[in-house]
């Protein structure tokens, strides 16, 4: 009995590997999609669509619903992975041009500022296109306005991003770990920081929409009662011309 409840499919032990085997089909799959270099943006936002999935609990497929959303989100993916790759090259010469003497620092200053502004508009964007439909400029937009918001929390996704990073380039063992796991760790820890973002914002939106609604109905519920007020006005003063 032991065993079998230790081995059962509802054990922590099987839920766990589960997990850890999806984890593993989905950074292969980002991998494989990602070999053209371009097309990176699009795999990063369908791995999003599973990855926000597992933060919801959700069990299901991996390969099925990745290459459907790989498909889905082409275009806006792999133009939203190219700003992100042109963002970065620029990121990495103005970093290089700090190290010439003479405006070192203007270009570090540059550079800094140019990290966190790229930081902000890409944090959140795939996570973005993979739940909402939206352009990429008002998607880069909202990831902006999102991590602005809350920026405390944002700072804590760059500081786990960072120690993530870290521990998988610990040493040789890590690596080959961080080789099997360690895109698909990043994307799904940044969809847990996301997912309860999003969240929040749209029951902001749900209130704001609840609250027009309801002054709507309001302007129109005065509306009527002036109309209303009207009416008796010009019946009685149309009595009062018969007299």
């Amino acid at each position: 009995m032991g065993n079998n409840g230790f081995f059962s499919i509802e054990s922590p032990l099987y839920k766990f590997m589960s997990r850890l085997t999806d984890m593993i089909k989905l950074n292969f799959l980002w991998v494989l999609c990602s070999l053209p270099i371009i097309t990176m943006g699009a795999a990063t936002t369908a791995a999003f669509t599973i990855t926000l999935r597992m933060v919801e609990e959700k069990e299901g497929y991996i390969a099925r619903p990745f290459f459907r959303e790989f498909k889905n989100n082409l275009v806006k993916g792999s133009i939203t992975g190219i700003i992100q790759l042109v963002a970065m090259y620029a990121i990495y010469l103005d970093f290089q041009l700090s190290k010439i003497e003479g405006n070192g620092t203007i270009f570090t200053v540059v550079g800094v500022i140019a990290t966190f502004l790229a930081f902000m508009h890409l944090i959140y964007a795939y996570a973005l296109l993979a739940r909402y439909e939206n352009t990429v400029i008002n998607t880069l937009r909202n990831s902006y306005s999102i991590g602005l918001r809350y920026l405390p929390k944002t700072f804590g996704l760059f500081l786990m991003i960072v120690l993530e990073y870290i521990v998988f380039r610990w040493n040789f063992t890590t690596l080959l770990i961080g080789i099997l796991l360690g895109p698909a760790c990043i994307i799904l820890t940044i969809s847990g920081f996301a997912r309860p973002l999003f969240r929040l914002v749209e029951n902001d939106n749900e209130e704001k929409a609840a609250q027009k609604e309801e002054q709507e109905k309001e302007y129109e519920s005065d509306m009527l009662e002036d109309e209303e007020f009207e009416d008796t006005d010009k019946d009685t003063l149309s009595e009062e011309d018969f007299n």
